[in-house]
């Protein structure tokens, strides 16, 4: 799975799952500012979590005794989340090396080009 949308998908998976277990009584809506995504989408990634089994949601009064949602990472979430956590490890260190390398080949090139650039003549 090395497709960027594939990638970034399970990176807002793994931003809701840490978010959920720092605090089980966001809404989706505060959900969805954090993660800059549209409301739309947090809700159907909020429903495909459930239906996967990696969070469930249980009902609550709010302070405004209005009927709200709590959600809690189960033991299958948790596992994913490590599971993500390793993934992400992985990417992020052959990011980093590619990065790396790029950096190294651009500095020199740059040094070729002052190279270049210092042996020719100066137009009048």
């Amino acid at each position: 799975m090395n497709n960027k949308t594939d990638i970034l998908e399970l990176e807002h998976t793994l931003q809701i799952i840490k978010e959920i277990e720092s605090n089980p009584k966001i809404t989706q809506r505060h959900l969805a500012q954090k993660l800059e995504i549209s409301l739309g989408k947090m809700n159907f990634m909020i429903k495909a979590l459930i239906k996967k089994g990696i969070i469930e949601a249980k009902n609550f009064k709010n302070s405004k005794q209005k009927l709200a949602y709590m959600y809690l990472l189960t033991p299958k979430g948790i596992k994913i989340k490590l599971e993500l956590i390793r993934k992400f490890l992985i990417w992020k260190t052959q990011e980093y090396k590619k990065l790396k390398e790029d950096i190294g080949r651009l500095k020199r090139e740059h040094l070729v080009g002052l190279k270049e650039n210092a042996q020719l003549p100066e137009k009048v």
